[in-house]
């Protein structure tokens, strides 16, 4: 798909993953840019953070657990600079998905690990990562099955899950705005499969949420997927997408210039509304991707 107008290049990110040539599983297939280059900083661990005043909010997993985010402060020239990553992890469509996902790491904070390797993107060293290394980078953890669009205020009576993703998302931005990101001179939101989706759907409210003066800029990797026919015919992608939707009551979440348009369901491709974002975005994916072919 042809890309929006505005979306140029990145001084800061011009040579992400250049020369390298590792491929690395993230979700349900691989995310070429967030972990590749990351040898030599294997030991570069970061604790995690429980963003316990979201609960009061609503703002909570799968389980009703707090969100959490993993934060590397910035030093140096990075001090100002913000790298927010968001995990990838697919989706749940059913009350069945979900709740078995409220048991895993990805759908409840409990569940999740105290700390998280920051490699590639995320890395902290300038052999590897020379644009961003010193920058203040965040690795949000996702519990939500839902590309943090969902907001149901009813809990699931019969599985207790929540479906509060949008909100989750608003919580732990306003928390990393709290701690100092409303200060941002720059500010890249990035994120690989589901992730990648989320950095996509998400990119203007995350631009119009930082400083007016603010060089704010969105990358997704792996998180486009093509609305075609299976073998047998039937539209398994668009089908598995409404039910998303459906479950977890994302409609009012996703970008109004595509739900104006479209059905809600056909609003998670995003190719149905890259064309309206008004944010710099660049978009990477795979030639060859195994989730397409599962999805189809």
């Amino acid at each position: 798909p042809s890309l929006p107008p505005h979306a140029r290049s990145f001084p800061a990110a011009d040579s992400m993953g250049s020369g390298s040539k590792l491929r690395l599983w993230c979700s349900a297939f691989a995310c070429a840019l967030a972990f590749l280059g990351a040898r030599g900083d294997d030991d570069h661990l970061v604790d995690i953070t429980y963003v316990e005043s979201a609960v009061a909010k609503g703002a909570v997993c799968l389980d009703g657990s707090p969100p959490a985010y993993h934060l590397a402060p910035g030093s140096g020239s990075g001090v100002s600079s913000w790298l927010v990553h968001f995990e990838g992890g697919a989706w749940c469509n059913n009350a069945t998905t979900c709740l078995h996902r409220s048991r895993t790491p990805l759908g409840s904070s409990k569940e999740m690990a105290r700390q998280a390797a920051f490699t590639g993107i995320l890395s902290n060293a300038s052999d590897y990562n020379p644009d961003f290394y010193n920058w203040n980078k965040v690795k949000v953890r996702y519990c939500d099955g839902s590309s943090f669009t969902g907001d149901k205020e009813e809990v699931d009576p019969s599985t207790n899950v929540h479906y509060r993703g949008a909100r989750v998302w608003q919580a732990v931005i306003e928390d990393l705005l709290a701690k100092g990101m409303n200060k941002a001179k720059n500010a890249l939101i990035s994120g690989c499969s589901a992730g990648g989706l989320t950095s996509i759907l998400h990119c203007d409210r995350f631009h119009q949420l930082l400083p007016a003066d603010a060089n704010v800029k969105c990358l997704s990797d792996a998180g486009f997927f093509i609305n075609v026919k299976d073998i047998t015919g039937a539209n398994h992608a668009e089908a598995f997408f409404n039910d998303v939707v459906a479950t977890h009551g994302s409609a009012k979440n996703l970008p109004s210039s595509c739900t104006s348009k479209l059905p809600a369901g056909v609003c998670f491709f995003p190719q149905n509304e890259v064309q309206q974002i008004q944010t710099p975005l660049f978009i990477l994916n795979a030639a060859y991707d195994s989730w397409q072919v599962i999805i189809r």
